[in-house]
């Protein structure tokens, strides 16, 4: 009964968290920390551009609501900050990426095969769905160069969506991008998840539903012990939406039970 009631809360009680992220960017600015999108980061690590610099990596997470995505860049852009935003299928809209991409943020892949595949097929064996690797890799590639073809721009990062499937087969979406061949043919540089990102980040911090907000600790208490941080929100997390969070509800009560 806790655990449905906080549930119940965070999607329809929760106040606005927006004036806290935009506090966030402020102190995270006034601690001399350069705040900007994954693909940036992987770039100056590359390039050798990281020693004796701050960052804060932000990393959004689209799994729903647009609208919220819409206020985080706002504040964004009032600031002067970069941001990496990871649009599911679900939540594309490519007006608002390539708004996202003019300003100087990026907006890119927050791919699921794995899962969708899935669920789609009732797989609940994890050896059967990498049996099935194959296939979901030709639909991540299928559906890479959709979405590269709609949005009018190449995509060189993504990051792995997190399902209720993938929880329960122990199985991450990653797994796809362990083909080296597939990384190439489709141009992916960096998955979010990559050892050659995080090695290079001192702490990894998720937000999460009240009453803990972020794990394994708020970035505000983190900024005067950590030269490099990468943060990642979802707009769920920032602010409620009913209709946004009602129609999330109810698809994966669908998709458990038809699963």
């Amino acid at each position: 009964m806790k655990a449905f009631l906080q549930r119940l809360y965070s999607d329809y009680g929760m106040p606005s968290r927006l004036c806290t992220y935009e506090r966030l960017v402020r102190a995270a600015h006034g601690a001399g920390f350069v705040q900007t999108s994954v693909r940036d980061f992987f770039d100056r690590v590359r390039s050798g551009q990281v020693a004796g610099k701050k960052f804060i990596v932000h990393r959004h997470d689209i799994d729903t609501d647009l609208r919220t995505t819409r206020k985080l860049f706002e504040i964004e852009k009032k600031h002067g900050i970069r941001s990496s935003y990871y649009f599911r299928l679900s939540t594309l809209d490519f007006d608002l990426m390539r708004e996202i991409e003019a300003y100087g943020s990026e907006a890119s892949y927050h791919y699921e095969e794995l899962a969708a595949f899935a669920k789609k097929h009732r797989l609940k064996d994890p050896a059967l769905v990498r049996q099935r690797l194959p296939e979901i890799r030709d639909i991540f590639r299928d559906n890479v160069k959709w979405f590269e073809a709609q949005f009018g721009r190449k995509i060189r990062t993504v990051a792995s969506h997190g399902d209720f499937a993938n929880r329960r087969l122990k199985l991450n979406n990653a797994e796809i991008l362990a083909d080296q061949a597939l990384r190439r043919e489709c141009g992916i540089e960096c998955e979010a998840y990559d050892a050659a990102l995080l090695d290079h980040i001192d702490l990894y911090i998720a937000d999460r539903p009240p009453p803990q907000y972020y794990c394994p600790a708020s970035p505000f208490d983190m900024l005067d012990k950590h030269d490099r941080i990468c943060l990642v929100t979802h707009p769920r997390q920032v602010e409620t939406n009913w209709a946004e969070n009602t129609k999330a509800n109810l698809s994966r009560f669908y998709e458990a039970v038809i699963w």
